[in-house]
């Protein structure tokens, strides 16, 4: 940025000793340094906004992945009042709970009836007794992990004079020292609760008093990932013939270096792949180079144009861009905004009474007057530019539809809504 030389500053006794010709010079002087300075002010301006959503764009308000947030700790102590708006963390009021209803089995039964009365001493007590009041305990077993010696015997058959061996029970494997559901809990623990080999060892060691090498857990790590490859590769073939799938990719740190980890989710099911890089490609290795059913995503750019039959974006994204489009304080873009913001607002609370009340008739109504409450809503004085305006703004898009724009966003709320719910 260039410096701007402001003219000296001159009293009145000045000016008025200067002729007309040094005036207008001066003025026209004047005149270019504030042109100058409302431009300086202008980017310096758009430079703060920029900075501003820097610091507070999050994954919480944005399309960034929770990876790439940036944790602080606030200077001040944390209030204890509860945040006007905010739930409060844990059970909400009005929630049934699960753990209460008790945990579907009883195991072992153990009756506690008293020994000594603290009154008289006495140790006699009358039988049955007058009340019972139980309580259902889910606790570990001491020693949590059993160990135990399988004796297999040989023996000679009495009829072929054959030798035959026991069978051990299913999953206890002769030349491993663990257990089937013991090597899968292990498996488990450090790859999806990325619980290292030695935090393995210290909580084997603490619930079971059995010592584990870690080259034992590597191991058994690679055997249960070799023998769950094929398995692997066939659900990734299966996925492609899905009728709906979900898609994502966050940030993947491997020995310092960042790749990415995509997901494949559905009903029943998710596939990942570690990939080195957050292109097309890497999706295209996961559903090929297109995709026959409806794919849901976010709005980043390599899934916009991928083909497929339908895509599906993710309302909470769309809310998102549309907050800011509210902002925007120029034209429509306030009411523009708040129109969409109602609209996903209601889908998600359609959603939620079905998910409550499981009644496919209302949410299926609902639906269906959507696309009537949608048009009513923006007919009323929004020209077609300031929605487009709008539009581009909440998907930070370049691409040209030829559809209209209108008949995108309603296509687009539709697909997501519709296919949320039942």
């Amino acid at each position: 940025m260039q410096p701007i030389r402001i003219p000296a500053t001159k009293n009145r006794e000045q000016l008025t000793q200067k002729s007309n010709e040094k005036l207008v010079d001066l003025v026209l002087r004047q005149q270019e340094v504030i042109q100058q300075l409302q431009a300086t002010i202008e980017q310096l301006s758009e430079e703060v906004e920029r900075l501003k959503n820097k610091e507070t764009s999050d994954s919480r308000c944005s399309s960034k992945p929770p990876s790439s947030d940036i944790h602080k700790r606030s200077e001040q102590p944390p209030s204890t009042k509860p945040q006007q708006g905010k739930r409060r963390a844990g059970a909400q009021p009005g929630h049934a709970g699960k753990t209460r209803q008790g945990f579907g089995r009883i195991d072992r039964q153990v009756v506690v009836a008293p020994e000594t009365c603290p009154g008289c001493s006495g140790t006699t007590f009358t039988n049955p007794p007058v009340r019972v009041r139980t309580h259902t305990v889910a606790e570990l077993a001491n020693p949590a992990i059993e160990v135990v010696s399988y004796e297999q015997h040989c023996c000679e058959c009495e009829t072929c004079g054959r030798e035959v061996w026991g069978t051990l029970p299913p999953g206890v494997i002769g030349t491993q020292g663990l257990g089937a559901r013991l090597q899968a809990l292990l498996v488990w623990l450090g790859n999806y609760g990325h619980l290292s080999y030695e935090k393995q060892q210290e909580l084997l060691l603490e619930l079971g008093q059995i010592n584990v090498g870690t080259g034992t857990l590597q191991a058994t790590n690679v055997r249960l990932s070799e023998a769950a490859q094929a398995a692997v590769n066939q659900l990734g073939l299966w996925i492609r013939d899905c009728e709906h799938v979900q898609a994502d990719e966050t940030p993947w740190l491997v020995n310092g270096v960042k790749e990415w980890m995509w997901g494949i989710c559905g009903s029943g099911f998710c596939i990942f792949h570690a990939g080195d890089t957050r292109s097309r490609a890497e999706l295209e290795i996961l559903l090929g180079k297109s995709f026959a059913g409806v794919l849901s995503s976010d709005d980043f750019s390599v899934y916009n144009g991928y083909p497929v039959r339908a895509q599906q974006k993710c309302l909470a994204h769309l809310r998102r861009h549309f907050k800011k489009v509210f902002k925007l304080k120029h034209g429509n873009n306030p009411q523009l905004g708040q129109v969409f913001l109602d609209l996903i607002d209601a889908a998600f609370e359609a959603h939620r009474q079905w998910r409550e009340t499981q009644d496919k008739s209302a949410y299926r109504n609902w639906v269906a007057g959507l696309s009537w409450t949608y048009k009513r809503r923006l007919s009323i004085g929004y020209p077609k530019q300031d929605m487009q305006r709008a539009y581009c703004c909440a998907l930070c898009t370049k691409k040209q539809h030829n559809g209209g724009i209108s008949s995108i966003i309603r296509k687009c709320l539709l697909t997501t809504i519709v296919l949320s719910g039942p």
